[in-house]
C-alpha cells in the first residue's frame, strides 16, 4: 500500500514561500522546484535487485522535508544521488539546474560545492577551532592553497556571523573536540551554510542526540529553510520529530516510494507502512 496525499500528488502545494508566508495554488503551479527526480532508479554491484526503483521527487525552495524509512529502505542512496555519489542506473535527476545524470567531472565539483551536507557523526575537525572548522566550509576544493594563504577579513567575518545565528560564537575560538553533541551539530550547520548552498542534505543529522537537543537541532534547520529559501532535505528515524518538524513527509520500504505528502495529512499510522514487516538482513548501507 502506498500513501500519496492531494499535497503529495502536487508536491509544491505544500512548499511555504521563504518568509512562511502562505502561497496561492496558483502561485504554487509557477514555482519551479530545485530539486526534480523522476523514476529514479540505482543498483549496485554487490546487491541482487535496485536499491531504489521509480522514485519520483521534488524540492522546492522554502521547505523542510523529511525523508523516512528503515535501515537499507535506499534513503541514503537517495541523497548520494542528488550529488552524484550513487550509480544511476535510469531515470532522471535535476538539482539547481544541473542534470545530475550527465554532468563531467567539473561540472559535479560544482554541484557538490551548491549543496550543503549536515551528517550523524558532524565530521568536524576535532583539533581545529570552532571557527576555522566554519571557515573550511567555503573552501571549495581550494582548500590546500586557502589553508596555507590563510583567511580573509570577510572570510572570518561572514563565519563569525554564521556562528552567532546558530548560537554558538561564545566558543568560536574552542577547538571542536571541547563541544557537546549539539553544539558540534550546530558548528556542522554553519560551515554548511558557509558554503552559501542552493540544497541542505542532513543524513540523520539528530540520531545521536538526546530528544531536547534533537528538537533544537531540526527546528534551527527548518528556519534556515524558511529564512533563506533553501529546500533542506533530512532523513530521520523518529516518527515524531518527522511530523513535529517538517513540512512534507517522503517515504522509502524496500527502495520504493510509499508515503508522500504534507505533514499536516499524515500521522503516525499512516507512516506505519513504512516499518511493516521489516527484513532484518537488509543492507544497511543502502
Amino acid at each position: 500500500m502506498s500513501i500519496v496525499t492531494k499535497q503529495g500528488a502536487d508536491a509544491a502545494a505544500s512548499a511555504p514561500q521563504p518568509g512562511g508566508v502562505p502561497v496561492t495554488t496558483a502561485e504554487l503551479r509557477q514555482a519551479l522546484p530545485l530539486v526534480t527526480v523522476r523514476d529514479l532508479r540505482v543498483s549496485y554491484e554487490k546487491t541482487a535487485g535496485p536499491v531504489l526503483d521509480g522514485v519520483d521527487l521534488d524540492l522546492f525552495p522554502g521547505e523542510m522535508v523529511a525523508l523516512l524509512g528503515a535501515s537499507g529502505s535506499g534513503k541514503s542512496t537517495l541523497m548520494k544521488s542528488l550529488t552524484g555519489f550513487a550509480p544511476i542506473s535510469g531515470g532522471s535527476v535535476r538539482v539547481a539546474g544541473h542534470d545530475v545524470t550527465n554532468l563531467a567531472r567539473g561540472e559535479l565539483r560544482t554541484l557538490r560545492s551548491e549543496v550543503g551536507q549536515v551528517f550523524q557523526q558532524f565530521n568536524l575537525i576535532p583539533r581545529l577551532s570552532v571557527l576555522t572548522n566554519v571557515l573550511t566550509g567555503g573552501l571549495h576544493g581550494a582548500g590546500a592553497i586557502n589553508m596555507v594563504g590563510g583567511f580573509s577579513t570577510a572570510q572570518r567575518t561572514r563565519a563569525l556571523e554564521l556562528l552567532d545565528r546558530v548560537g554558538i560564537a561564545h566558543k568560536a575560538t574552542q577547538s571542536a573536540r571541547s563541544l557537546s553533541g549539539g553544539q558540534q551539530q550546530r558548528v556542522a550547520i554553519a560551515r554548511a551554510l558557509m558554503q552559501q548552498p542552493r540544497l541542505i542534505l542532513a543524513d540523520e543529522p539528530v540520531a545521536s542526540l538526546d530528544p531536547k537537543l534533537a528538537g533544537s537541532v531540526l527546528r534551527l534547520l527548518r528556519e534556515i529553510a524558511v529564512e533563506d529559501g533553501i529546500p533542506v532535505l533530512v532523513s530521520l528515524h523518529v516518527l515524531p520529530l518527522a511530523l513535529e518538524h517538517s513540512d512534507r513527509i517522503v517515504g522509502l520500504r524496500h527502495g520504493e516510494m510509499l508515503v508522500s505528502g504534507a505533514t499536516a495529512d499524515l500521522d503516525a499510522d499512516a507512516l506505519a507502512v513504512l516499518y511493516d514487516e521489516e527484513d532484518d538482513d537488509v543492507d544497511d548501507e543502502r
